[in-house]
């Protein structure tokens, strides 16, 4: 009877203390973008159609801070992505 070698599972990559800590940081970031964007939402269609507010002022307050929180966290996510291809060419990865 011949034996025949037990085949071995290819060896699986195992992500350090940087991945994880970037993997949870973006996910937290995109969680706290989409439950602000969400706020921001209703706030816009509670201000179109509540009488005693004038719908001008509502947009005009809520406005710059939508853009202005949707810019610095498209800019944070980018910037992890741009840190993890830094990262990737000087390990010598593609």
């Amino acid at each position: 009877m011949i034996k025949k070698p037990i085949p071995k599972k290819p060896p699986q990559h195992v992500p350090d203390t940087k991945e994880k800590l970037t993997l949870y940081v973006t996910l937290m970031v995109s969680t706290t973008l989409c439950i602000s964007v969400l706020a921001m939402v209703i706030a816009f269609m509670l201000g179109l159609w509540a009488k005693e507010v004038d719908n001008a002022e509502i947009f005009k307050m809520i406005s710059p801070a939508f853009s202005t929180l949707i810019g610095g966290m498209i800019g944070f996510l980018s910037g992890i992505k741009l840190m993890q291809n830094e990262d990737s060419k000087k390990d010598g990865k593609c």
